[in-house]
């Protein structure tokens, strides 16, 4: 499969999983008692979140992998992931903070998963903002790998933060530990379609990825044009 073929069918499978998942959500999903409507927020939330820690591992992975070979490509991806998953973590705190008004009473509350996910998202605000900050291509790239790396080491503490703080979230219920082994805690009506939905997130990271990592190649590419036209 070539390029174009794999980029049309991220294009359409995302397209059409978004469509066929909203209309399974909204019209065959069941409405939960305790919450009511406003809990079929949660099939983007949750996957939001799941895809916005994938992003910045990305970027983590591979902000390492340049730091140790000086591969502009490695660099490339790394500042794809993150700015695709900047976009992933902003809708995060929007989908949260709009689930949150009927069930907490308040759009936003300084919970301590809330603040480290509006940290996370300020770092990687930061990320960018260092990236524009020189001319130095290697130096930004090293410069932008650290605070990468660093970043990414938020998730954990979002992850377990409540578990280490009293915080208004719930813990994790997607999976449980039951005798040693991990099983869903939620009934399959409603397991099937946010496993969709994650998947269907997952293939939008990756068209939006490809896409982005093509417009930094073609970037850095005309910059090394204009660079070696001044020089003659």
């Amino acid at each position: 499969m070539n390029s174009s073929h794999g980029k049309l069918l991220l294009e359409w499978g995302t397209i059409l999983g978004l469509l066929g998942c909203g209309y399974w959500i909204f019209e065959w999903t069941p409405v939960e008692t305790s919450q009511g409507f406003a809990q079929k927020i949660m099939y983007l939330h949750v996957p939001t979140v799941i895809i916005a820690y994938l992003a910045f591992f990305i970027v983590f992975a591979f902000s390492i992998a340049y730091l140790w070979k000086r591969d502009l490509m490695f660099d490339r991806i790394a500042k794809a992931s993150a700015e695709v998953g900047l976009l992933f973590c902003a809708l995060v705190l929007i989908t949260g903070a709009v689930w949150g008004r009927p069930i907490w009473g308040t759009y936003w509350v300084w919970d301590a998963r809330l603040t480290t996910t509006l940290l996370l998202f300020l770092i990687f605000m930061g990320y960018f903002l260092l990236r524009m900050s020189t001319d130095d291509r290697d130096k930004e790239s090293r410069l932008a790998a650290v605070i990468g790396i660093i970043g990414f080491l938020d998730i954990p503490i979002i992850h377990k933060s409540v578990e280490w703080w009293r915080t208004l979230h719930q813990p994790t219920t997607l999976f449980k530990a039951e005798e040693g082994i991990a099983k869903p805690s939620i009934p399959d009506e409603l397991l099937y379609p946010l496993l969709a939905t994650m998947l269907v997130m997952l293939l939008f990271y990756l068209f939006l990825l490809q896409l982005r990592y093509r417009v930094e190649a073609s970037q850095d590419e005309l910059n090394l044009l204009l660079a070696q036209n001044r020089e003659d």
